[in-house]
Formats: C-alpha cells, structure tokens, sequence
C-alpha cells in the first residue's frame, strides 16, 4: 500500500465518524423538553379498540394527575398519580415516581402509548 492509499482511508474513516457524530448530535438538539406549563390542562383519553370509551384527564401544575387519573389508573392496572415532561413525550408515574406509562408525541398536542396488551391510547389536548 502506498502512503497517498493510508491517508485516504483515513480521511473517508475520518469524515464517516464526523458525519456521525454531527447527526446524533443534531438529532438529540432537535428533541426539545417542552416546559410542564405548556402540558398542563384539560387532555381527552380514548382508547383506540373501544371508541365509545374516552375520559377526560387533567395535568395539574404540581406535576401530579387530576381528574381522570382513576380511568387511566384502570386502563393501565396500576395507580397513577403524577407526570412529568420528556423531550419526546409525557411520561405517567405511579405512586413510587417510576414511570407507569409514557405517551409518545405524535404531533403537536397529540400523543399516544400502548397499554401491555398492546391496545393503543390516544391522549389528546381537549378543546376549550
């Protein structure tokens, strides 16, 4: 191998790693945590198998669930009772913190997350 073959697999290997590393870098800065003030309010829950089914749930500013959490305490098999932001979604916790369920952003004030036999919930913004 010649010198001008080494300096050239380098510079491909080189500007492969750059490319990779300014992707991932552009991908993580374009999720952005939405601040808890713009989730809190009134959200509509359907569950997608069972249309006539749907309950209102409310985000309360101090991170905990309102009304509904009941429903969605239900639907889920364990007790809800707070929430907080992520860059991709909304995550549901239990009484210990842990997440229960995560509702993953599908527009802009629509999510959704699947339940573990795999039925799909919609939470949506309810209109004012």
């Amino acid at each position: 191998m010649t010198p001008h073959t080494l300096s050239r697999k380098a510079a491909i290997w080189l500007a492969a790693t750059l490319m990779m590393f300014y992707g991932a870098m552009s991908m993580a800065s374009s999720l952005r945590l939405a601040d808890p003030s713009e989730l809190v309010g009134h959200w509509q829950l359907q569950q997608e198998a069972r249309p006539g089914t749907a309950c209102t749930l409310d985000l309360l500013q101090n991170a905990a669930l309102g009304a509904g959490a009941d429903c969605l305490s239900q639907w889920v098999g364990e007790a809800v009772v707070g929430w907080f932001p992520e860059p991709d979604g909304i995550a549901i916790t239990g009484r210990e913190g842990s997440k229960v369920i995560f509702f993953s952003r599908q527009q802009e004030g629509v999510y959704e997350a699947r339940l573990k036999a795999d039925e799909l919930i919609v939470l949506q913004r309810a209109a004012n």
